[in-house]
């Protein structure tokens, strides 16, 4: 989830996921390495759109703790390199951090912050075998010397979310607290504390991503269409919030994938 034109991203970097142990399988949803090797190419732009996960993040010159960020972000792929991360839960990060994520939105800090067992350890390891398997033994030393107790609000909000991508109807929050027997207040006061993001802003996020991949498959250029299935039923207002978490309207966007294509043609 987030990585816009998947199909012309696959060729430019490889991502593998790894399951974490069961001790935090309730707060981590899985570690990830990216990995590439442009070499005599021209650099790669990937675009990124938000999810609502924070990350741990190690990679050269660059290494943090990363809350949910509100806009699309743009990483620039050039020679030879990886990136190693720890993709928390929705609402996973929240029993080490302690308080409300939405602090964290669009923010970092340092990994000894939190986790001040850390000894440079997992860079040292990141700079030395950029491989997947020492770098998660040593995360997982870091994560289970803090490790918390059991949370049942995480659960709670895993819940929701996961109804949300399964069910594209969902188009309000109402909607949710009819579904999950929650007051309006309290699942904002949670998104609030422990996400960093609105619920709204959850719905609308998967449902802007959902019209991204149509898009990308070519299944639709009738924008009307495609916002009255998200739930719009003005599409000026679609296209707005589109290009607010995409970065581009629906048209730019289908243009740079007929963009790409033509280019790869003319490469090939």
């Amino acid at each position: 989830m987030g990585i816009l034109h998947m199909g012309q991203a696959e060729k430019q970097f490889q991502l593998s996921r790894y399951a974490p142990s069961s001790l935090l399988v309730p707060f981590i949803k899985h570690y990830w390495l990216a990995s590439w090797d442009l070499n005599d190419q021209p650099p790669h732009y990937q675009d990124v759109v938000p999810n609502p996960c924070v990350n741990l993040i190690i990679e050269e010159h660059r290494s943090g703790i990363y809350g949910v960020a509100s806009s699309k972000y743009t990483k620039e792929l050039i020679g030879k390199g990886s990136v190693f991360g720890v993709k928390f839960k929705p609402g996973g990060f929240y029993p080490f951090f302690q308080k409300p994520l939405s602090e964290l939105t669009d923010q970092s800090l340092t990994i000894k912050s939190i986790f001040p067992h850390d000894n440079n350890k997992l860079y040292d390891a990141f700079i030395s075998y950029e491989k997947s398997k020492p770098l998660i033994l040593l995360v997982e030393q870091l994560l289970t010397y803090r490790l918390p107790g059991p949370d049942e609000n995480v659960i709670l909000i895993n819940e929701v979310i996961d109804y949300i991508t399964a069910h594209k109807e969902v188009t309000k929050v109402d909607q949710l607290c009819t579904i999950f027997d929650l007051n309006s207040r309290k699942l904002q006061r949670l998104f609030n504390q422990y996400v960093g993001i609105s619920p709204k802003w959850v719905i609308q996020l998967y449902r802007l991503q959902n019209a991204a991949e149509t898009l990308d498959k070519g299944l639709t250029t009738d924008w009307t269409e495609l916002s009255l299935e998200l739930g719009y039923y003005d599409q000026s207002h679609f296209i707005k919030d589109f290009k607010s978490i995409i970065g581009k309207t629906p048209e730019e966007y289908v243009a740079q994938i007929s963009y790409r294509t033509d280019v790869k043609h003319k490469q090939g």
